[in-house]
């Protein structure tokens, strides 16, 4: 884009910034939408990124969800900054639409939030949408008052002439004659990173204040007129259905107004959620049993998997440097070892629930749900009611935890609310409890791996095979993906390519297994597994090499020195607290996407109950340009919480197809008093922003595995470390 750059909509998206400029009612807009009317002032639909209006108020669009992880202000914050917005001027909507033009890049523009990519996709797109407006208001005061437009800054809302003393509100300049006239001489320059004034600051959270005070709604608050309650007895196992029913009892409790047969089970529909649940109790239903899922057992599973990880058939190559298996024949010494993990339940804070009021015609409805993605959900609705991505009105609701449970193509919390609403013609909220939400959710897949590694005389590491025996997690949850993807899985095997490291001759490699349970994404996907494997592993050849295993990483390291950096960070800070009595430390490294983290564990053993009890982690974090620290700070230690609750507690057992636990008192995870002291460092640099929400977690395990073995001189390989499997390991 040179020489003169005209406010058109095609000029804009030919130049590669998703915005256009035009006049409307109310104010100038990066593109048009039409503002709420007086009648509707619930709904706001924007199709811009920012709006700003004569009172001087900067309206910013957020198209991403937020389910806690700060995105809702970390994304606008970054618009905001370039735009010279005064942030006490700045509101925030909800992107409630399937809008792809606001899409995710890193997703190819579906609107989807996972794998820490809100701030990682978005950064380059909103600045340059912030920057070209700015410099429109900025041209469009230098046309006006006939002056330099290099001579004019922008600060807080307002264009400011220095050599006159004059200047402009924002809500002034759009307010000018011919605003969609302006024309620009030179491309919207970025700033750098010495002129932010809001990227790099904590900026406090927008949705904090309503969650501290109640008020904040979720999907399972939400409540419209004539809406009824509806809960489902659902097949006890995947694949299954109604064979018979006897719902007299159902029907004769008091307020269910009707039952409606689903895919996979019964709803009961009622004027009270109570009620809805009283009459589910009521139902007799006989289920099919001729589904293959009642003869796994996660047992068997884990050890089918393990077979598979131990034999030779080849799998997809994940990522291949060199000639793995000639490297290690021709090794000084080679080590192998296996390691395996159980399935793992999301343990999100708000179980599934949905609003749908369907049309009167069916073609159509509005829908209140907590999702991760706007394209899917809507995607859902228009299979359902066999219609077009117009006819249905979607509100995105805030989330209490989404973790991955909430990214499915198919969402059958949303689909039974639109069933339930058509055969009700009425809204209905679908409401599921915490044990449905067990029993019938989607879990982290199972998985074993083997590990081989191959040094030379000096001990250092030159050859390595990591084999990953696991189902593919896009192939059952999103099957289009599949199709575009295959055979890589980066939900599967993010984590195992260790591209962090100098290996000569690397191989991993994705040995695909029979799916024997539901399954979805994860937080820290792939990683949350492979990088235990991996970490503990690599700890168990600099041990076995002769080898300090932080100078084993350095030597393997010699190519990064940001993950070196890291190293020397946390072995510093964890220097400076003098080791107690009876406790090990573990060191662990491990890359999430473009993310770099290094952690120490702390940890000792009580070997006649079996417990590990983690009193400390240090994790030094480089994710490149922060945008808000605070939060960054708050994200990491979060990880590292789900770190120590996934490798001490988190396990999801099966028997004969069906889930054995009900709820968090057999479904153990991390309490508050057993939570360590974490201390974080982020570095700073001037890169480009990466993953940070999932930084935090797959280092955990392998160094709490690392300082088990430095304590005890026993190796544990069975993630979670549960009380028996510790006292087996001492044995």
């Amino acid at each position: 884009m040179s020489g003169s750059v005209h406010t058109s909509r095609r000029l804009f998206l030919k130049s590669g910034a998703a915005v256009a400029v035009a006049l409307a009612t109310g104010g100038i807009r990066l593109e048009a939408y039409a503002s709420p009317s007086d009648s509707d002032k619930t709904r706001e639909i924007f199709a811009g990124w920012v709006e700003i209006r004569p009172d001087n108020s900067v309206h910013i669009l957020f198209p991403s969800t937020e389910m806690g992880q700060g995105s809702e202000t970390g994304l606008p914050q970054i618009l905001a900054d370039e735009l010279e917005a005064d942030w006490d001027q700045v509101s925030i909507h909800q992107l409630n639409q399937d809008d792809r033009r606001f899409g995710n890049p890193a997703f190819g523009n579906v609107l989807y939030t996972a794998g820490s990519s809100a701030i990682y996709g978005y950064f380059q797109v909103l600045r340059q949408a912030g920057a070209t407006l700015r410099d429109m208001l900025r041209q469009r005061v230098a046309d006006e008052w006939g002056v330099d437009v290099q001579a004019l800054t922008a600060a807080k809302n307002r264009v400011i002439h220095a050599p006159s003393g004059r200047s402009l509100s924002y809500g002034d300049i759009v307010a000018l004659p011919r605003f969609s006239e302006t024309t620009l001489s030179a491309p919207a320059a970025l700033k750098s990173q010495d002129q932010f004034t809001l990227i790099g600051k904590s900026v406090p959270r927008r949705d904090v204040p309503a969650k501290s005070t109640g008020t904040a709604r979720y999907a399972i608050d939400v409540r419209v007129p004539d809406m009824v309650y509806a809960t489902v007895l659902r097949a006890p196992v995947e694949g299954e259905s109604i064979a018979s029913m006897d719902d007299k009892a159902t029907r004769a409790t008091r307020d269910v107004m009707d039952v409606v047969p689903l895919p996979d089970g019964v709803a009961v529909l009622a004027r009270t959620m109570h009620a809805s649940f009283a009459g589910r109790a009521a139902l007799n239903v006989t289920w099919t049993e001729s589904s293959p899922f009642r003869k796994y057992s996660s047992d068997d599973t884990i050890a089918a998997y393990r077979k598979a990880a131990e034999g030779d058939d080849p799998g997809a190559a994940w990522r291949t440097e060199g000639d793995a298996d000639a490297a290690l024949s021709r090794a000084a010494r080679t080590f192998e070892a296996v390691y395996t993990s159980d399935y793992a339940y999301h343990a999100q804070i708000e179980p599934m629930a949905a609003v749908a009021s369907v049309d009167t015609d069916g073609k159509g409805a509005e829908i209140w749900a907590g999702t991760q993605t706007q394209s899917w959900t809507t995607r859902t609705a228009t299979e359902v009611l066999g219609t077009t991505p117009e006819r249905i009105r979607l509100n995105m609701m805030t989330m209490g935890g989404g973790f991955g449970r909430r990214t499915e193509l198919m969402q059958n919390y949303v689909r039974d609310a639109l069933l339930c609403s058509r055969a009700a013609k009425r809204p209905v909220k679908v409401v599921w409890s915490r044990t449905d939400d067990i029993k019938f959710g989607a879990f982290r897949p199972a998985a074993a791996q083997r590990l081989r590694a191959g040094v030379d005389e000096n001990g250092v590491l030159k050859a390595w095979h990591h084999r990953v025996a696991t189902p593919s997690v896009i192939e059952y949850f999103n099957p289009i993906r599949w199709q575009q993807v295959a055979p890589n899985d980066i939900v599967t095997m993010r984590g195992a390519e260790s591209k962090f490291y100098s290996i000569p001759d690397f191989l991993a490699e994705h040995v695909k297994t029979e799916r024997q349970a539901r399954i979805l994404p994860w937080r820290g996907i792939g990683a949350a597994y492979t990088s235990f494997a991996a970490e503990a592993f690599i700890d168990e050849v600099a041990v076995q090499a002769g080898i300090n295993p932080f100078e084993f990483r350095r030597a393997i390291m010699r190519d990064n020195p940001r993950g070196t950096a890291l190293i020397d960070r946390v072995e510093n800070m964890a220097a400076a607290v003098p080791l107690a009595e009876g406790r090990a430390r573990g060191l662990a490294f491990a890359g999430y996407g473009d993310t770099q983290s290094a952690g120490i564990a702390e940890i000792s053993v009580n070997e006649s109950s079996g417990t590990i009890r983690v009193h400390q982690v240090w994790i030094a974090v480089d994710a490149g340009q922060i945008v808000s620290p605070d939060n960054a700070h708050s994200q990491i230690e979060g990880g590292v919480l789900w770190g120590v609750s996934s490798a001490l507690y988190e396990r999801v057992t099966i028997t004969a197809g069906q889930v054995d636990q009900n709820n968090f008192n057999d479904y153990a995870i991390l309490r508050n008093n057993m939570s360590p002291k974490i201390e974080v460092h982020i570095a700073e640099n001037h890169e480009k922003p990466t993953q940070i929400g999932e930084a935090g977690n797959p280092l955990v395990p392998p160094a709490i595995a690392n300082a088990f073995f430095a304590l005890t001189g026993r190796r544990i390989r069975h993630q979670p470390f549960t009380p028996d499997r510790v006292r087996e390991a001492l044995a």
